[in-house]
């Protein structure tokens, strides 16, 4: 998962509670959104694994196709 930073637009730093540009020395939480709608996506989190479910028609979403998107802290 490759993810740019929105200011400067340098690779983001995974983190464990989302992302960091080094270069701006800022942090980021990410959001999941459907790689169809664009929408923001419900996080289902059970027995250690995390899914992800588009409630506009979509249905279970695979982590590969997730896209994140940093947002400001």
């Amino acid at each position: 998962m490759s993810v740019n930073c929105p200011v400067c637009q340098n690779e983001l730093v995974p983190t464990l509670t989302g992302a960091y540009c080094e270069h701006c020395q800022q942090n980021f939480k990410l959001e999941a959104h459907c790689p169809d709608c664009h929408k923001q996506l419900q996080v289902l989190k059970a027995c250690g694994a995390v899914d992800y479910f588009c409630q506009n028609g979509h249905g279970l979403i695979s982590k590969k196709r997730v896209e994140f998107t940093p947002v400001t802290e």
